[in-house]
């Protein structure tokens, strides 16, 4: 009799254990899992932006598409241009599926260019999709006097930057360095919208890496109206919006330039990328993937993003991993030449 009552007690500690629990976890299909949870959508950067924006824009429907329909609930990490949440997510994030990441369309390739504090391996995040293929561009003030991108040649723009680890700031830093342009870089504003509200006062005379989707966004007037001049478009195709706007690869001098560029502005087709956790189980990231994918066709979510005016040109999470990947395949010496100009 002591003999069974120690065997069944050993068999309930066992029941009881982590290593059952969390087996048994991973054993569940995942609407099994998602059944009744909560997915926290971290974003970051800041409220009023456009990475927030279109997080906020996909955390309404992306859950109507996830097995077992879990609600999702967007929050703000702000800090280094999404960078505090890259390494967070990597090292210390739940890694069971139920925290997503929309981090910067640089974020991946921070440790590749040598980003002081990129804490992880950008091949091994699980990418779920990116809601757009970006295009970013460089804007003036029309009272800064530069009216074409050659001018920056021979002006100074003073532009607004939201942290060393962000588009805002490395790439006019890039153009500087790699073309000779002018910019002078004034960091620290908290978040894009707090840049694009200095740019508004007058404040700073311009702003370089802006998303021309965001711009088309939030500030849909100031094209229409004229209250900026469009400089140069960045990214490895031109925006179908932006024919006459000059294109970055075109106006590369050397070999070596069109390389870096090329290394630099692969970030731009992450456009807004999610991402999940390394260790999450493969079917709970083929499920996001999904999801994600036919939340981009889904009529509800396409009328709301009409109606904010959002672009949406989406990519699928195994084409951001392969481009991922094919990004850390670089040559080591442009890597570097890459890195070492966005400084």
């Amino acid at each position: 009799m002591r003999n069974a009552i120690q065997v069944l007690c050993f068999g309930f500690a066992t029941l009881l254990s982590p290593a059952f629990l969390s087996g048994t976890a991973n054993a569940q299909s995942p609407e099994q899992f998602y059944q009744g949870k909560t997915i926290d959508l971290e974003i970051g950067y800041s409220a009023g932006g456009g990475y927030d924006l279109y997080a906020r824009l996909l955390a309404r429907h992306i859950g109507r598409h996830i097995p077992g329909h879990p609600g999702v609930a967007p929050k703000n990490m702000v800090g280094s241009g999404s960078l505090s949440l890259a390494n967070w997510l990597y090292a210390a994030a739940p890694s069971d599926g139920t925290v997503l990441g929309a981090m910067s369309r640089g974020s991946a390739f921070d440790p590749l260019l040598g980003k002081i504090g990129a804490a992880f391996d950008a091949t091994k995040f699980n990418w779920i999709g990116s809601m757009n293929d970006e295009v970013a561009v460089c804007v003036a003030l029309p009272s800064a006097g530069i009216t074409k991108f050659e001018d920056l040649f021979t002006h100074e723009l003073a532009v607004g930057a939201t942290g060393v680890g962000d588009d805002s700031y490395q790439f006019p830093a890039m153009l500087n360095s790699l073309m000779g342009t002018k910019f002078k870089i004034i960091n620290g504003f908290g978040g894009g919208e707090k840049i694009t509200m200095a740019l508004d006062r007058g404040d700073v005379q311009g702003r370089c890496g802006w998303s021309w989707s965001s711009l088309r966004t939030t500030r849909p007037d100031w094209v229409r109206d004229k209250k900026i001049v469009l400089l140069v478009q960045m990214s490895l195709s031109k925006h179908p919006d932006l024919p006459n706007v000059p294109f970055i690869l075109d106006l590369a001098q050397t070999p070596e330039q069109r390389q870096i560029l090329t290394l630099v502005f692969a970030r731009n087709v992450m456009g807004r990328p999610f991402a999940v956790s390394p260790e999450v189980p493969a079917d709970r990231v083929a499920a996001l993937r999904e999801a994600f994918a036919e939340t981009m066709k889904d009529k509800d979510f396409l009328a709301d993003a009409a109606q904010g005016k959002f672009e949406i040109n989406p990519v699928g999470g195994e084409r951001l991993q392969a481009l991922v990947e094919e990004a850390y395949r670089t040559p080591p010496a442009i890597a570097t030449k890459a890195a070492s100009v966005m400084r």
